[in-house]
């Protein structure tokens, strides 16, 4: 399945989305030549683009997230974005964040445990909490006080609360990408409908049976 909306051009672009455009794309065209250097379709940033201050302001977040030096550590972002993604079900944020996860050091055998995280010898008591925390927040819109206790053994509350930006901010790009059918998640066509059975008499067959 193809974009919701359409997408802004090179030549149509504001100027501060030209800017952008050539950090990501360099001198291309990113609509008439998708692609960026990661292997993604780059339409994240050609649909955004229609509404050029939400653009700014969604990417300058993103990647004041991703800059050196932060309160949290990238190991802790990092896991907290994977996480994210799951829970949310964007397979672009985990895609993405999978190769970032590696650039920073963090084990191929903990990035294969990722999904039964819960249950693997592979993470420390401060990765556990970090983990956790996506989880609730992402499926149940709260950390319990429990899981929060354990990031205040680990964490300052300066982290505690880049930590909690973290995950809202990657949701929040997670729900965009999905309602938009951008990069990697343009499969989500209704997946709760009944699947059409035989076209025998359930009901005649059963009776039949007995």
């Amino acid at each position: 399945m193809g974009n919701r909306v359409r997408q802004v051009s090179l030549a149509e672009a504001a100027p501060e989305v030209r800017k952008l455009y050539r950090q990501i794309f360099g001198d291309r065209d990113p609509v008439a030549q998708p692609g960026t250097g990661t292997g993604s379709p780059g339409d994240y940033w050609t649909t955004l683009a229609l509404v050029p201050d939400l653009l700014k302001m969604s990417s300058d977040a993103l990647f004041a997230l991703l800059q050196p030096g932060r309160k949290l550590e990238p190991r802790f972002r990092e896991l907290a974005i994977l996480r994210t993604a799951i829970a949310g079900d964007c397979r672009f944020e985990y895609s993405q964040h999978l190769k970032v996860a590696r650039a920073i050091g963090i084990s191929d055998a903990k990035l294969k445990a990722l999904k039964s995280w819960a249950t693997s010898e592979h993470f420390d008591q401060a990765e556990r909490a970090v983990m956790a925390s996506a989880d609730e927040l992402i499926s149940r819109n709260l950390v319990e006080d429990a899981t929060f206790a354990a990031l205040k053994r680990h964490f300052t509350d300066e982290q505690i609360v880049e930590l909690f930006m973290v995950i809202a901010t990657y949701r929040m790009h997670g729900l965009l990408v999905r309602a938009l059918h951008l990069e990697f998640d343009n499969d989500t066509t209704a997946r709760m409908e009944e699947v059409p059975g035989p076209s025998v008499n359930l009901v005649t067959a059963s009776e039949e049976k007995a």
